[in-house]
């Protein structure tokens, strides 16, 4: 290249047509040997489906799902189920795919290779694309169809399950929060048991109850001053009979007359005595007396009682005396029946009582367990309202298994069925060829920017002014002779012969090759 030279695009154009072999022969090789080569590697074919997903038949506001993943994640798990090693190491053997590696290389290899060649994509959200390449047009058909049926009868299996288990850890659940409801209902029942009577919604009961307790009592006291009346006008009686008439006046005895003994003399004075005490003081000379009398009558018993019956002698009362005797003794029996009475009363009295000290102590003791029983109560109440939701949710959940084992819920359609590729997938043979004409055409303009480069000759009269800086006196024109001419045009011929028999020869090769495919 002539230093300070620059080119014109005439001059480029000069130097094309001048050099134009140097940039057609390695385009044409270049471009044929592509071609040669990219027809001569193995076509690769791919099929693919398109595969749906359906909505589930029944409305989610009849029967709600229990698989709620979305697809994109869904599908994510399925592909790693579907591409797992057991999975294509079956479809491998079936379908005895890279039948020519399987010799060369292990099943690990070849199961990592059947995963490059299967691509999962989604589309739309609601539908993804399946495919797969191979060497044979039918077999990357039959294997896509073997994927769908794979991904679909997958996704029922796994909705079934997950269906399933989700049932199962319900009934799990339900189970348990069943027990921890009867625990807390035992609970509760054992409290209310200890403390029956002490409970709130009893205030009312125990509040009525000392009510009717405190009537009794005061029926009962009522009762109890009655006979405490009636006995204080029995002993006036008894005492004014006593002092009617002396017990211890004694006539002869007679026919009519009832005896009378020391013991009765005995009772009648120690009656007599009780009836004073309650009218008068101790110091009372009647009540002085009567005590003196009651001592004689004691020592006068004693005395009989050391004699023999036959010497002892039956003393008589009159008739009037007797019927006062009779009379003394019916009033000191109604005494004593008023005194039992009256013990039983106040028995019956310290009863009530207790009753009502019973009956104030649970209702004092009703703020406590009412405390006490609202928290048992708000637990019992959670673990009810629990118990009652997983309930339902359990049956949710087993209508929802019933949806997928009757297959009505969401379920994968082939859209689009795989079909026989009629084109291969690769490789790109206009790609290749047009790539390797391209790489010959620049070899060759880079082989002819080589010459120019390395050229340092004048070929104008402009290169000589321009560089040299000299005018130029004439021009002598490029003279050949007839033997110099004759060898360039052969040369030209056998270079252009050249390049059409490769061209030919090429062409040929490659239609007999595509022939034999066929």
């Amino acid at each position: 290249m002539l230093p300070g030279k620059t080119y014109t695009p005439e001059e480029i154009l000069h130097i094309v047509l001048r050099r134009k072999w140097l940039i057609l022969v390695p385009f044409i090789v270049a471009a044929i040997s592509t071609a040669i080569v990219a027809n001569r590697l193995p076509k690769r074919y791919r099929s693919e489906t398109v595969i749906l997903v359906v909505p589930q038949r029944v409305p989610e506001s009849y029967v709600r799902s229990t698989v709620t993943a979305r697809i994109e994640d869904r599908l994510s798990s399925l592909r790693e189920q579907i591409l797992s090693r057991s999975r294509l190491e079956r479809v491998i053997q079936d379908f005895n795919l890279y039948a020519e590696l399987q010799a060369k290389v292990a099943m690990e290899d070849l199961v990592e290779a059947m995963r490059r060649d299967i691509e999962v994509k989604v589309e739309r959200g609601d539908a993804f694309r399946v495919s797969y390449i191979s060497v044979a047009p039918r077999t990357a058909q039959q294997v896509t169809e073997r994927l769908a049926s794979l991904f679909i009868d997958e996704n029922l299996r796994d909705r079934a399950v997950q269906a399933q288990g989700t049932s199962q850890f319900l009934d799990a659940q339900l189970e348990e929060a069943r027990r921890r409801l009867l625990e807390h209902e035992q609970l509760l029942e054992n409290y209310k048991r200890q403390y029956a009577g002490q409970l709130p919604d009893q205030v009312q009961g125990n509040l009525q109850a000392i009510q009717s307790a405190q009537l009794q009592l005061q029926a009962v006291n009522d009762a109890s001053n009655r006979d405490r009346d009636r006995r204080l006008v029995l002993e006036r009686q008894i005492a004014d009979l006593q002092v009617a008439s002396d017990p211890m006046m004694v006539t002869p005895a007679s026919d009519s007359a009832a005896p009378v003994s020391t013991g009765q003399q005995l009772d009648a004075a120690q009656a007599r005595l009780q009836a004073l005490e309650t009218r008068y003081t101790p110091q009372h000379p009647d009540v002085v007396a009567q005590r003196r009398a009651i001592r004689e009558l004691e020592v006068k018993l004693k005395a009989e009682s050391s004699q023999t019956p036959s010497t002892a002698p039956a003393p008589r009362v009159s008739t009037a005396e007797a019927l006062r005797q009779n009379r003394l003794r019916d009033l000191h029996a109604d005494i004593r029946n008023i005194d039992a009475q009256l013990l039983r009363r106040q028995e019956q009295e310290r009863q009530l009582q207790g009753e009502i000290a019973s009956y104030q102590g649970k209702v004092n003791a009703v703020p406590t367990r009412e405390a006490e029983l609202t928290s048992l109560t708000r637990d019992y109440a959670t673990l009810q309202s629990a118990y009652t939701t997983l309930l339902s949710k359990r049956g949710d959940s087993q209508i929802a298994v019933n949806l997928e084992r009757n297959q009505i819920g969401e379920q994968f359609k082939v859209l689009d069925p795989a079909r026989v590729p009629e084109r291969p997938y690769s490789p790109d043979v206009r790609k290749i060829e047009l790539m390797g004409a391209a790489l010959g055409l620049m070899l060759g303009v880079g082989l002819v920017g080589l010459l120019e480069y390395r050229d340092t000759t004048f070929k104008t009269e402009a290169e000589v002014t321009q560089l040299l800086k000299l005018p130029v006196l004439a021009l002598v024109p490029m003279m050949a002779s007839e033997r110099e001419l004759g060898t360039r045009r052969r040369r030209q011929r056998l270079v252009a012969l050249a390049v059409v028999v490769l061209i030919v020869s090429t062409t040929t090769a490659l239609a007999l090759w595509k022939l034999q495919i066929l």
